[in-house]
């Protein structure tokens, strides 16, 4: 092995790596790495909790928009907002509850796609999932959106306005790299800021409250209390269809309470108990700040507008300027409480982080999506999901150019899409199932499926108009694109696949290796030069073949090599590998880093042996052994790469080979063979 020419690439390339993400996390820490309760809620509920900073706007922005705000002083404006919030709470509750029992029957996560494939079938499933994954691309973008929103908004701030799009962007990448990191690592990091928020929050509604009978000063001066002339001469007649539009618009503070069912495995044991725990706290501090917020917001009589692209001050904004003051003694509070507003805005972009690569890696272990996605990373998370859903969202926001306005009206149909699934598949599952309790069981879960079945028709057909059917239509396209990706790998699994009777033969080596010599008089044989060949393997199959009879043409010492990704796989590849290949050695590397590459170059430099002594000016080294006893002065790496000549097969196909192949490039006396099978084309 050339160490001199290779240590410097690889102490930059991991001195960079470690720098921005920490160093590896092996296997045997999986269980530290989960979260405790109090990580827990931080990381899955931030999105929901985070959600009253907008909920109550888009509700007062539906209502302002009808004209209903000249009527403010009169009680009407207030009475209706109450009237939407009282139903929202109540919505909340039901699927808490038909949620908290979802966690104990489902307890290996998965949430709505796990619960609606078993009970409802594979397409409703893949409805579910492609509604959340749209969801939670989404909820980054909204999140971000809405926290820059408010840092635009803070007088100190103001400069941010003309770089709304690229304040937005760098949000993402932070997002990105942070949970790169690892979950745990991100849930310490965000911690702060979210309880933060909830304590301000908390205290920005009793001083708004009570504060005026303890000699606090609030600044109703601050709140803005009308609309413009133009939206309130064009105001329409108010009507059941202004109440629909503003419920569907405050339903989006139900995105975000699905989360936690997805990610029961990331939680310390019991999982079930502490997830169902994190749950109720998460549906308590939601409600309780949905409902204080919206008591502020109606007792100051805020107002929320948008025209000709320009918008009110946000109504957290406007609430914390008229309860804290932008002058006096309560003016840090008001910038601290704009700035984690801000912060857990930002922050709830983190539930998506956690939440979609999950579900991804589960798609794809269902063959639905690249296998790719369903391996974790150096820091046991699911990087490629998090590269991909940042991407998306960066994508998305720059399109929409941070506007939440924009935005907004394509939020909430994906959640409540899955929420209706997951709650009907649960009816089903507790009929199937039945057990103890099953007939209050499945009414909730009922409760829970019309409720929110009907949630989804109003936003469905308020906002379908302003842009919402995007969404249908991506949902569409996302499940067509699961069903042509599981057809491509359910035929290439069904070609490559061995019957169970079938025992592959590898033919003959072309000359035979040198026999020892058993007489002591002879002459000492000439210098042989040993090829030791490596075969790396994944799983036995046909398109493995080729490159097993590639091998043993070249030389009888050869071996198949397995590097251990998931070691739960393991013992399940031994037996099918002496199911097909009994008289083919099977070498078994571990990687507790999760590494394809790294334990391929240590197994080959153990092979070589040492590196060659430089004092002497030779340039030759002692050949190490062969597994049997004779000397080995090449290695051979054949490298079994299957193909097929259609657009999906080029898309698809692991990358493996490509890596260990770069891996390898900088190994002396190491040969790189590519053995290839060609796949037939669904056409023949």
């Amino acid at each position: 092995m050339n160490s001199s020419s290779d240590k410097p690439r690889r102490f930059s390339y991991r001195w960079l790596r470690h720098l921005m993400l920490g160093n590896p996390i092996p296997n045997s820490e999986s269980d530290e790495a989960r979260l405790p309760k109090l990580l827990a809620l931080p990381v899955f509920s931030s999105d929901a909790i985070s959600s009253v900073a907008y909920a109550t706007q888009e509700i007062v922005l539906a209502l302002g928009a009808a004209g209903l705000a000249v009527s403010a002083r009169q009680g009407v404006y207030a009475q209706y907002t109450w009237g939407v919030v009282s139903a929202i709470v109540l919505l909340l509750v039901i699927v808490a509850v038909s949620y908290r029992q979802t966690i104990f029957a489902y307890p290996s996560g998965g949430g709505s796609y796990i619960v609606s494939k078993e009970n409802l079938g594979v397409n409703m499933g893949l409805v579910a999932a492609a509604a959340l994954l749209i969801d939670y691309v989404l909820t980054v973008a909204v999140s971000i959106a809405s926290g820059v929103q408010n840092l635009v908004g803070t007088p100190a701030l103001h400069g941010l306005a003309g770089h709304v799009v690229l304040t937005c962007i760098a949000f993402v990448v932070f997002l990105t790299l942070a949970n790169l990191r690892g979950i745990k690592q991100a849930g310490a990091l965000f911690a702060i800021p979210t309880y933060l928020f909830i304590v301000l929050a908390f205290g920005m509604i009793a001083l708004g409250a009570f504060g005026p009978s303890l000699g606090w000063r609030l600044h109703p001066e601050a709140v803005n209390q009308d609309i413009p002339r133009l939206a309130a001469s064009g105001a329409r007649t108010i009507g059941i269809l202004v109440i629909l539009r503003a419920f569907a618009n405050g339903c989006s503070a139900m995105t975000g309470t699905e989360a936690i069912s997805n990610g029961i495995p990331a939680f310390q044991k019991p999982e079930s108990k502490n997830a169902a725990t994190t749950l109720l706290w998460m549906a308590g501090i939601l409600a309780a700040l949905f409902i204080g917020i919206s008591y502020l917001a109606t007792h100051l009589h805020v107002v929320y507008w948008e025209q000709n692209g320009k918008t009110a001050p946000a109504v957290i904004d406007q609430l914390s300027s008229a309860v804290f003051g932008r002058t006096g003694r309560g003016v840090y509070l008001y910038y601290a409480m704009q700035f984690a507003t801000a912060a857990i805005l930002i922050i709830a972009a983190n539930t998506s982080f956690a939440d979609f690569p999950r579900l991804a890696s589960i798609l794809a272990g269902d063959r639905f999506l690249p296998y790719d996605l369903a391996h974790r990373g150096d820091r046991l998370v699911f990087s490629d999901g998090i590269v991909l859903l940042g991407v998306f969202s960066a994508l998305l926001l720059f399109l929409f150019k941070g506007d939440i306005d924009r935005l907004i009206p394509l939020y909430a149909l994906g959640v409540f899409t899955a929420f209706t699934l997951s709650q009907s598949g649960m009816v089903r599952h507790w009929l199937r199932e039945q057990g103890k309790g099953w007939h209050v069981k499945a009414a909730v879960n009922g409760l829970g499926a019309i409720t929110t079945g009907l949630v989804f028709c109003v936003i469905i057909y308020e906002k379908a108009p302003q842009g919402a059917w995007v969404v249908v239509v991506a949902a569409g396209l996302l499940v067509w694109m699961f069903k042509v990706i599981h057809g491509h790998f359910e035929r290439i699994i069904g070609t490559l696949k061995f019957r169970d009777d079938e025992r592959p033969e590898l033919g003959q080596p072309t000359s035979p290796p040198p026999q020892e010599s058993t007489n002591t008089d002879a002459p000492p044989p000439k210098l042989v030069l040993r090829n030791q060949v490596i075969v790396l393997v994944n799983r036995p199959h046909r398109g493995v073949v080729p490159a097993l009879r590639y091998a043993h043409l070249l030389s009888q010492d050869f071996e198949a090599v397995y590097v251990e990704i998931d070691p739960a796989l393991t013992e399940m590849v031994k037996g099918e590998w002496q199911q097909f290949f009994p008289g083919v050695r099977l070498t078994v590397l571990e990687s507790p880093y999760r590494s394809l590459v790294q334990p391929v170059r240590d197994y080959i430099a153990q092979k070589r042996g040492p590196a060659p002594a430089e004092s002497n000016g030779s340039t030759l080294k002692p050949a190490p052994e062969a597994a049997n006893g004779s000397s080995v002065d090449l290695i051979t790496v054949v490298l079994p790469e299957y193909f097929t000549d259609d657009i999906w097969g080029f898309l698809l196909q692991n990358k493996a080979g490509s890596l260990l192949k770069v891996g390898l490039l900088h190994h002396d006396d190491v040969v790189l063979a590519n053995v290839r099978y060609r796949v037939p084309s669904a056409r023949e």
